[in-house]
């Protein structure tokens, strides 16, 4: 189907299967309804196109673990054996995605080397028969295709996402934030792509938090919007902030570290004003965007542990060591005789 449509002396052309699908209105109007003055010829393909990499901030000083993180980055402290950013690694791959992008900063040599090839190690678990562990360690140098960008100053999560904007180029990109470690039965970021796959719009990942807790996130004001036979699930953002105080937080809906965005994102990251110590908030990126096309939300189904608070990383390593075949049972047997 065509669709044409003209404002003054310029004509507009949208190819499109339906008229009901979301991208009408995705690409022919703003917030307020007006006709938006983007290229003359957008594409459904183009829009929907498939998303193959995934963006992983990984410069933060990891303050919150000193001393532990004074000599070795945060995202490589250990959930049972296995560091941090592993987890949200092998989400990416579980969903569809091996083309990762780090950005990382000073002192984060270690996660290069986590995802490189180390051949004294495999030659001597080869030379000592220990094949189980061999394939582990090639597994995740194997596991996917990698490169890196330094964010050469804390900036922000914002300037993070900016510093990868040459190797993303112009197409959609996944965001995982590695320190939010989520158990889900379909992948986090899974679950964003179906979304983002049938708006063919910029995806958040949202969660219900206590209203006294908002402020440690960002928020969202949003409606409910049917998707896939649920209408508590999706959600369609009229605005967002960032952690905003209880009482002007526009609900208790908080944005969690997975994204799904578009490459218009970056001319918003250049267009908004820095904010306090410099920082660039991608909050802020994302509420310039919505004046250009809608961005949704999903409630995602599953459970988030913060293992960048110290609670929330030990929360994670014991109820992901209770869940492990070769350990659960005699880990459980040990918590239960414990004088609590």
């Amino acid at each position: 189907m065509r669709k044409r449509q003209a404002k003054g002396d310029k004509e507009y052309v949208l190819y499109c299967t339906s008229p009901r699908h979301p991208c009408w209105p995705a690409l022919f109007a703003n917030n307020h309804g007006k006709l938006q003055t983007g290229a003359r010829r957008t594409t459904l393909e183009k829009m929907n196109a498939k998303v193959r990499k995934a963006v992983f901030p990984a410069a933060g000083l990891g303050t919150r673990f000193l001393p532990a993180t004074k000599a070795q980055p945060k995202e490589m402290l250990p959930i049972v054996d296995k560091p941090i950013i592993q987890y949200g690694v092998e989400e990416a791959i579980q969903s569809g995605i091996r083309n990762i992008i780090m950005v990382t900063g000073r002192g984060k040599t270690a996660i290069e080397d986590h995802f490189d090839v180390s051949f004294e190690l495999e030659y001597m678990l080869e030379n000592r028969g220990k094949k189980e562990l061999l394939a582990i360690v090639r597994s995740i140098s194997d596991m996917i295709d990698v490169s890196y960008v330094r964010q050469k100053e804390a900036l922000g999560l914002g300037h993070a996402v900016l510093r990868a904007s040459e190797m993303v180029g112009d197409e959609p990109f996944a965001v995982v934030l590695a320190d939010d470690v989520i158990d889900a039965p379909v992948p986090c970021l899974r679950q964003l792509l179906d979304v983002y796959a049938f708006f063919g719009a910029p995806v958040l990942a949202v969660m219900e938090v206590p209203r006294e807790s908002i402020s440690s996130y960002g928020a969202i004001d949003a409606e409910p919007v049917s998707h896939n036979g649920s209408s508590d699930r999706v959600y369609r953002i009229r605005s967002l902030v960032e952690k905003p105080k209880p009482e002007d937080a526009p609900s208790n809906l908080a944005i969690i570290g997975r994204y799904v965005l578009t490459p218009e994102i970056f001319e918003s990251l250049q267009a908004i004003d820095p904010g306090s110590g410099g920082e660039i908030q991608l909050t802020d990126a994302l509420r310039h965007l919505l004046h250009r096309r809608p961005i949704y939300a999903v409630r995602f189904d599953g459970t988030r542990y913060d293992a960048g608070d110290k609670l929330g990383f030990l929360k994670a390593t014991v109820e992901y060591a209770l869940r492990r075949s070769d350990l659960g049972g005699a880990f459980r047997e040990y918590l239960k005789g414990l004088a609590l």
